[in-house]
């Protein structure tokens, strides 16, 4: 499982292709865990949202723990923006989905009403399994008998 959290990572910016449920799944699991890990380390320095809350009201001027928290974040996001992007295209490929459909889910979010409607359709489709065999954007990932996809 771990080499299909780190896989998008190798695969930074390819938009071509098709990536499994696993390779998906895996990399939102990391991204999580990451976050978790973030968050609990700015909480156990002593930060919180009251206390962010309460500076920037009175004029304060936030820590270095909190400063190094957004630091952090802000790098670890911009990383992560551009394989996360990919690897959402990729799995519309799977499910022989073009990869703007992804761009027109995000726009959909954002429509007051229409955006949990959007948002439980997409994750749905995440969760549904890929076309089996080939399809106009490759071959099947988890057909060991495939060409050369990873590589």
């Amino acid at each position: 499982m771990l080499e299909h959290m780190i896989l998008p990572f190798y695969r930074y910016a390819d938009f071509q292709g098709r990536s499994r449920r696993m390779e998906f799944w895996s990399f939102a699991v990391l991204n999580v865990v990451v976050m978790a890990v973030l968050a609990s380390l700015a909480f156990s320095t002593g930060f919180s949202h009251r206390v962010l809350l309460q500076r920037a009201e009175f004029g304060g001027r936030l820590g270095i723990a909190a400063i190094a928290f957004f630091a952090i974040l802000g790098i670890y996001s911009l990383a992560t923006l551009v394989p996360s992007i990919a690897v959402n295209v990729r799995r519309l490929h799977d499910r022989d989905m073009s990869g703007w459909w992804c761009l027109g889910f995000v726009v959909l979010g954002v429509v007051p009403v229409f955006g949990w409607i959007a948002s439980i359709c997409y994750l749905v489709i995440m969760f549904l399994p890929g076309t089996p065999g080939a399809n106009r954007f490759g071959e099947d990932p988890k057909d060991p008998a495939g060409s050369q996809i990873f590589i």
